[in-house]
């Protein structure tokens, strides 16, 4: 079987809504959150080896200095949970293409290792059902159940716990990347501070954000867009509010830091409109070309492969 291969394309993410509590006593946040997936996608390859696991990377138009390419990369992990799940041993080479910006709160290293997992899944012939899959996706990161499902869905627990939302249209975003990742623990740990001895309230969508998902009215959905960790993201990156300020300005439907930063998106209404809000970023604020992007899209999906 050595040499076999599969390819697997597997989504950003972005919340378009993202409710944040206070912190539990296992150190995870409770979210309520409404995650879209978009077209902006990083390819694994998942190929069968005799030897031990191991991953290499490449990226266009992204550095990829900072992601691991040891046993702590998510991608890896996945696969050995996998192999656990099965009682086997999945001897792979992983090679991972990035065009998701890293550390840019755009679930880049999660959508890798559903990516990962969905592909050892197919090339091994394993057949794991559904739902044991996302079971196994909830044990490496809130995030990598939603990037195999895809769509547009509630995240509920720490983000895990995946639901699909009833969404009618498309809608059009702006990426901005930034040179600079956040950490997401930074993020949280930011988050705490400024709440200080005043707790967050329970976390909880919008109902006026799902009404605008079910019309397929962006400028509703614009108006609705909320994200707790902002402030956070802002305090730690001041310059983040003048780009969002601008983008607003600029007449972006509705603009916010995507999960924990500091990627930037702003809602448009359709792909004139988006390119029209790009040129007004890239002259009032010096922004590199920004990723102009549609959602909602499927989640990680097989694209190829041989035997």
């Amino acid at each position: 079987m050595s040499g076999a291969e599969v390819r697997v394309s597997s989504p950003a993410k972005i919340n378009l809504s993202l409710g944040v509590g206070p912190v539990r006593d296992d150190g995870y946040h409770p979210l309520a959150t409404v995650y879209q997936a978009v077209g902006l996608y990083d390819e694994v390859v998942v190929r069968a080896t005799d030897g031990s696991p191991v991953l290499t990377v490449s990226g266009e138009g992204v550095d990829v200095a900072e992601v691991p390419t040891d046993g702590s990369n998510l991608a890896l992990r996945a696969v050995a949970a996998l192999g656990d799940h099965h009682g086997r041993e999945l001897p792979v080479e992983l090679h991972v293409h990035k065009r998701i910006p890293v550390a840019g709160g755009l679930a880049g290293g999660s959508t890798d290792a559903a990516a990962a997992l969905l592909g050892a899944d197919v090339l091994f012939g394993l057949h794991t059902p559904r739902e044991e899959l996302l079971g196994l996706a909830a044990t490496l990161g809130s995030d990598v159940p939603f990037c195999l499902v895809g769509g547009t869905a509630l995240g509920g627990g720490r983000g895990e716990v995946v639901t699909p939302v009833m969404t009618r249209g498309e809608y059009w975003w702006v990426v901005v990347p930034d040179s600079g990742g956040l950490s997401t623990p930074a993020v949280y740990r930011e988050f705490d501070r400024l709440h200080g001895d005043d707790p967050a309230p329970d976390p909880e969508v919008p109902d006026e954000l799902l009404a605008a998902l079910r019309a397929g009215d962006a400028v509703r959905l614009g108006a609705a867009l909320v994200n707790d960790l902002e402030p956070a993201a802002v305090s730690l990156r001041p310059d983040l509010l003048h780009l969002l300020r601008a983008g607003r300005q600029g007449a972006a439907l509705g603009a916010l830091v995507s999960g924990s930063g500091p990627t930037t998106v702003f809602l448009c209404d359709g792909p004139v409109h988006a390119e029209e809000v790009d040129r007004t970023l890239r002259s009032e604020q010096g922004t590199r070309p920004a990723i102009v992007v549609k959602g909602p899209v499927p989640g990680a999906r097989v694209t190829g492969g041989h035997r």
